[in-house]
């Protein structure tokens, strides 16, 4: 099974709790979920390879350290995972960006893809996929098997990055990918009876984008 992580530095939660109040505006909210994704951008990378490289500074020559290993990529589900991909490419701005479009069915609570579109190379890239939020999990499972089955990206390739998930969407997650690393800002009570994640931040979409 893939490792899940809780990324627990004291920014970070002190930011996760300002994204959680009502009285946070659209704009503070969107700000504050690229920052979020920018920090944790430094802990889904920590495991990134290096290698050493030969480099004259002003006074000598010496051999320092550079990314090696695969080129990466961020691919947001969509919309509310470009909220996060503006922090994650600041820092990393190599980055390819991809997209892929779910909605999830308020009566079912399946995940329906509308839109997909990816890097042409996206199967040769370390690949990091955002969502806000991991509730039922149906969204991510259904994005990361157009990945794996369409595209050919091996799982172990894959991590899936959120702000805030339900203990029920991880072990979904886990079960249907389980090569799949899973990084979140907080792990959360669980779910309503509508699929919601208790006690989350609301509709991520509707607070980054301003609609309701």
């Amino acid at each position: 099974m893939a490792n899940f992580t809780v990324v627990d530095h004291p920014l970070i939660q002190h930011k996760v709790t300002i994204i959680r109040k009502e009285e946070t505006s659209t704009k503070e909210f969107r700000e504050i979920t690229n920052e979020i994704g920018m920090l944790m951008a430094y802990e889904i990378t920590r495991d990134l390879p290096l290698e050493d490289v030969v480099i004259n500074t002003p006074l000598v020559e010496t051999t320092q350290k550079q990314l090696a290993g695969k080129k990466l990529a961020v691919v947001p589900i969509l919309r509310a995972g470009l909220g996060m991909v503006d922090g994650i490419v600041d820092l990393i701005p190599s980055a390819r960006v991809g997209h892929i479009g779910m909605y999830r069915d308020h009566d079912t609570l399946q995940a329906i893809e509308y839109f997909a579109k990816f890097p042409t190379d996206i199967k040769e890239r370390r690949v990091f996929v955002v969502d806000p939020m991991l509730a039922t999990g149906a969204s991510a499972i259904a994005a990361l098997n157009q990945l794996v089955n369409k595209y050919d990206v091996d799982a172990n390739n894959i991590t899936f990055v959120c702000l805030v998930a339900a203990p029920e969407g991880v072990k979904a997650l886990q079960e249907a990918h389980p090569d799949v690393d899973i990084f979140t800002a907080a792990l959360d009570e669980g779910l309503d009876e509508n699929g919601y994640i208790l006690p989350g931040l609301g509709d991520a979409g509707d607070r980054i984008f301003g609609t309701k």
